[in-house]
């Protein structure tokens, strides 16, 4: 860990995207991956892709956080509990207060608390007790998808999907 530490110190403000390269929980100098993000959110930096690059190792693409990246309820705690140990960064530090000044770190917000919206509410109609019934991570995925449509087609085509992946009761909601 002090590694990505010294990497981020020298590089969080000018750097792109990179490869971190980890080990799997199967090799003794394996780190969990909880403590890479929260070192990632300190400065500023989120993880997105994965690949495995052989039995004993993997790759994560880790990039400066963009201001057009919402904050899910986990970074948002992770956060507090950086700063509760002093941890947070001045660079990590800035990027949420523009998530703060543009909205994205309440953007998903109701997201989060499973708010169902009334278009989806209505397409869903009887078919709302099997949307209910679903796993809060399916739920949250399928509202998280709906509210991230750029236009109004494209929401209408999400929802009716939604809609009708709980009428036709489809394993995972549709979404595996």
């Amino acid at each position: 860990m002090e590694g990505l530490r010294a990497w981020l110190a020298d590089n969080h403000d000018s750097s792109g995207s990179a490869w971190l390269v980890t080990y799997k929980k199967i090799h003794d100098a394996h780190i969990p991956w909880g403590d890479v993000v929260q070192e990632l959110i300190a400065w500023g930096w989120i993880d997105s892709a994965v690949r495995s690059v052989d039995e004993t190792r993997y790759k994560h693409l880790i990039s400066p956080r963009k201001d057009s990246s919402a904050w899910s309820a986990a970074s948002k705690g992770v956060v507090e509990r950086l700063r509760t140990e002093g941890r947070m960064q001045p660079s990590g530090e800035a990027r949420v207060a523009v998530a703060k000044k543009n909205g994205m770190w309440t953007f998903l917000d109701d997201v989060e608390r499973l708010e169902v919206p009334d278009d989806l509410a209505e397409a869903l109609g009887p078919a709302r007790a099997t949307f209910d019934n679903w796993s809060r991570s399916i739920k949250r995925a399928w509202l998280e998808k709906i509210k991230w449509a750029k236009t109004g087609p494209t929401r209408a085509r999400r929802i009716a999907a939604c809609a009708r992946a709980a009428r036709e009761n489809l394993k995972n909601g549709g979404l595996a």
